[in-house]
């Protein structure tokens, strides 16, 4: 009688906290949502207890270019059977350059392997790189079957990098916060990827070099972030990434942000102050996290 009580208040106690965690996330990211006149949608997994922290986890987002981390996995896990894919040259001239082209701008003579498109969709957020793996994969009706494939099934992509649709109005081009996390989840941490293309992947987000203030500057100094962000019109503001503490199991965080207007400000200080705020509500039911933040 007396171990039944125990297990009683224990998870009565659990359950209790586990409330206390979601109406804080939903008290503070309601008062954001009013500062910023948007949209806010967080879905994090906190690996060391399994605790997930959600809010509006399964509304539709615009994804923007949160897209490009499917399309380079879907390369990847395409290579797997095609051991010579990755290093197949792809041509393309100056008419294919699409607005952002950091990297693909500069080898227009050349042209550039599947694999260095692939690192400058994800670390330098090339649209052009993006789409040109795009085509190879057969457009995005094939990402979209990828998403599915691996489980996210609100994934829904039918443009390209340049043309994503922001409306947040809209279903096209869009998936939910739940289902990109755990996307990410299964990419960066499970088993959907060898273990050299996770590397591959991990180490292109790591090396992620326009996301420094989204969940980056949200996370403690000592910290490393493998992240995609993503931005649009209607002050869109997306981030999905996964974070290591110097000492404890990673956090996988998927935030998306959308404003009412459609010429309103991209906010990537809100991104920041979601991330802040959700690692302080992990560190209340976490000794790991409590011991290194305190």
């Amino acid at each position: 009688m007396q171990y039944l009580l125990i297990i009683t208040v224990s998870l009565f106690f659990s359950a209790a906290t586990f409330s206390s965690t979601q109406e804080c996330i939903s008290i503070n990211l309601k008062k954001l949502e009013r500062e910023f006149d948007g949209k806010i949608g967080l879905y994090a997994i906190n690996t060391n207890n399994n605790e997930v922290i959600a809010y509006r986890a399964n509304a539709h987002f615009p994804i923007q270019s949160t897209y490009k981390l499917i399309g380079v996995s879907a390369l990847l896990h395409k290579s797997e059977n095609d051991k010579d894919l990755l290093d197949q040259k792809i041509h393309y001239s100056k008419k294919d350059l699409n607005h952002w082209h950091p990297i693909t701008g500069q080898q227009v003579p050349k042209g550039m392997s599947l694999e260095e498109l692939a690192e400058a969709a994800i670390s330098y957020s090339d649209n052009t790189a993006a789409n040109l793996i795009t085509n190879i994969l057969g457009g995005p009706e094939s990402v979209t079957h990828f998403a599915h494939s691996i489980g996210n099934k609100s994934f829904q992509v039918i443009h390209y990098e340049g043309e994503l649709n922001s409306n947040p109005n809209i279903q096209q081009d869009s998936s939910t916060p739940k289902d990109m996390a755990i996307s990410l989840q299964k990419l960066a941490l499970g088993n959907v990827l060898t273990t050299a293309h996770k590397a591959l992947l991990v180490n292109w987000m790591v090396n992620d070099t326009v996301g420094y203030k989204k969940i980056r500057a949200g996370v403690p100094i000592g910290w490393i972030v493998a992240d995609k962000t993503g931005s649009g019109d209607y002050g869109v503001a997306n981030d999905i990434g996964i974070l290591w503490s110097p000492t404890c199991k990673p956090i996988v965080l998927a935030i998306y942000t959308v404003r009412n207007k459609s010429n309103a400000k991209i906010r990537d200080d809100i991104v920041a102050s979601i991330t802040s705020i959700t690692l302080n509500e992990f560190e209340k039911n976490d000794s790991c996290f409590k011991a290194l933040l305190s």
